[in-house]
Parts: C-alpha cells; structure tokens; sequence
C-alpha cells in the first residue's frame, strides 16, 4: 500500500530504508524519552532485532499483505517519527489499532493529534474499517492527551497487555467506531482549533 496523508505541515508516507540514518539520529536523541514506552521483546521469545533494513522489509511486506501500515511522520519535510495502523483485520471484525511515537522535539505540538487523526481517517474511509483503538500505558500522559483530543472513548484497563520496557505492562483500551467519527478526526480536529482559535 502506497499510502501519503497530509495536513498542512505534518505528513504520513511510508518508512523506508533512505529513513535510516534520520530514524537512528531521532532514537539515539530520544532514548530517554521512548524508552518506557517502546515495546519489548520477552525473555521467551528469543527474538532478535532486526536491522532497520530488516524491520522496513518486514513492515513492507506485512503493508502488501494488508495487516499493517507503517508510515514515517514528517513535520516541514523533516523525519520527526512514527505512526503505525497495525492489526488489520477485515471481514466480519474489520477493526485496527494505531502506535505511534514522536521525537522529543516535536511534542506537545498538537502533531501527534494531527498523525493519529490522518491515519485513522484514513483507516475509516479509505480501508472502510468499523472500529480503530489505541491502548496506552496508564503513566503516559501525553498519549492520554492525545486519545482525549481525537475523543476515543475509555475501554476499560487490559492487565500485563503489552511487553513494554522489559516487564508485561498495563494498558488502558480506547477505540472509536466509524458511526463516531463524523466528517473524521481531522476535521474533529480543525472544528476543536477554530472553536479554540
């Protein structure tokens, strides 16, 4: 799936390789930062990470299969991050879920918002999915933020959801369905800012 979404300054495209070295400088500036949010492999899974040539041709192939999409998130032209739309599932569930991270320096910015809202517009409309969710770690405020701008609703609480940061961590579930949406996120988004504005 060749996917590119804008809004004015932020755009979505997908990662590829030439992000290489830009996605590298951002994680290397950002360790501090992502680390209690990055997932983990488990002791038990023997994983190895891959290069990140590895990890764009896995996140590629898992694009052209359908079951997830990986897009590089830019602010002015500039790599700034990463938004992922993963889990896709059609059929009867038709239903995803959005990651996401941003570097350190963009935060607080309302481009993060702006991504989710691209991605999952793009989820509702384009891929005609019914439901999209995001989970977070109860500590991360920011995320929390995020989910509270773009009006996902509380879930409830997964218990030890996700390997994050070396340890099976909570989460708290938030989702919207596409009957919820509206116009979309985006133009959720701009009503917030002129009403704001």
């Amino acid at each position: 799936m060749k996917v590119q979404l804008s809004d004015g300054e932020v755009a979505l495209r997908p990662l590829a390789v030439s992000d290489a070295s830009a996605w590298a400088e951002v994680r290397r500036r950002n360790t501090e930062w992502l680390t209690p949010w990055d997932a983990t492999n488990p002791p038990e899974s023997h994983d190895v990470a891959p290069t990140f040539r590895g990890m764009v041709r896995r996140l590629k192939a898992d694009a052209k299969a359908g079951r997830s999409i990986a897009l590089a998130l830019t602010v002015h032209g500039r790599f700034a991050g990463q938004v992922t739309l993963g889990g896709i599932t059609l059929g009867s569930l038709r239903s995803a879920y959005v990651g996401y991270w941003i570097d350190r320096a963009y935060a607080g910015r309302g481009y993060t918002p702006r991504a989710v809202a691209l991605v999952s517009d793009y989820g509702f409309f384009s891929l005609r999915l019914h439901r999209i969710e995001i989970n977070i770690r109860p500590e991360n405020a920011a995320s929390l933020r995020v989910v509270e701008k773009l009006g996902f609703r509380y879930e409830g609480l997964r218990r030890r959801y996700l390997h994050i940061d070396n340890d099976w961590r909570d989460h708290h579930s938030f989702a919207l369905c596409v009957d919820e949406v509206g116009a979309g996120l985006v133009d959720r988004l701009r009503q917030q800012s002129s009403r704001l504005g």
